[in-house]
């Protein structure tokens, strides 16, 4: 994360968006120096450690270009900015990859695929010192794998609204556990919760009975 210095904490995040092209609005800072002189404190300087959407998504490009660079891996990356509608006033960025062979990249049930997104979301995270989230996708591989698991969910869910039988589902990871936990949340009297430890952690679908007037 780079480090700007200036007179004043309004200078600086001025000079960083010029330089940047966006909005002060778009800059995440921290105060890391603020150092006051003169028999007023009139003349005075601030450092902050700054970042914008640009410089993480010039990271990721770096970071995956000599990752992919050093296994002779032939990628094309594209990363798209999006409002993050779990986290208010965030960022979500989606990692598309397109590689020479993509099922190298995706590797056996995307076990490959998960490395390379939990290796990148620890680099970003500790490059930028904050929670950054991002989704990796190869050829919109996870995003038929999502349509997949929410059909899957959906079919167990409208049997256990039949039957009041509880469902427990396949291990899967937790991206794909979020996305059934989210698309089952308003199913009537329906209930998910992930239950086990590491790569036996899976999702349970239960029964929730309608509460019962009191008399």
């Amino acid at each position: 994360m780079k480090q700007y210095t200036g007179r004043t904490l309004e200078e600086v995040l001025n000079a960083i968006a010029n330089e940047q092209g966006c909005n002060v609005e778009d800059i995440t800072y921290n105060v890391i120096e603020e150092e006051k002189g003169g028999i007023f404190g009139i003349h005075k300087s601030v450092t902050i450690e700054a970042f914008t959407s640009k410089d993480v998504k010039e990271f990721i490009f770096d970071y995956l270009g000599a990752y992919f660079t050093e296994l002779n891996q032939g990628v094309a990356i594209e990363i798209i900015v999006d409002s993050n509608k779990e986290r208010e006033n965030e960022l979500l960025y989606r990692v598309i990859l397109d590689a020479e062979n993509n099922a190298i990249i995706i590797g056996k049930n995307g076990q490959t695929l998960r490395a390379i997104s939990t290796v990148l979301k620890a680099a970003v995270n500790a490059t930028f010192k904050k929670r950054i989230d991002l989704v990796v996708d190869v050829n919109h591989y996870k995003e038929d794998r999502y349509k997949k698991v929410k059909s899957i969910a959906k079919r167990e869910a409208i049997n256990v609204q039949r039957t009041h039988v509880d469902c427990e589902l396949d291990p899967m990871p937790n991206d794909e556990r979020k996305v059934i936990h989210q698309y089952l949340q308003d199913f009537h009297n329906i209930t998910t919760v992930s239950v086990g430890e590491g790569a036996k952690r899976h999702l349970c679908i239960k029964y929730v009975p309608d509460e019962k007037a009191q008399d």
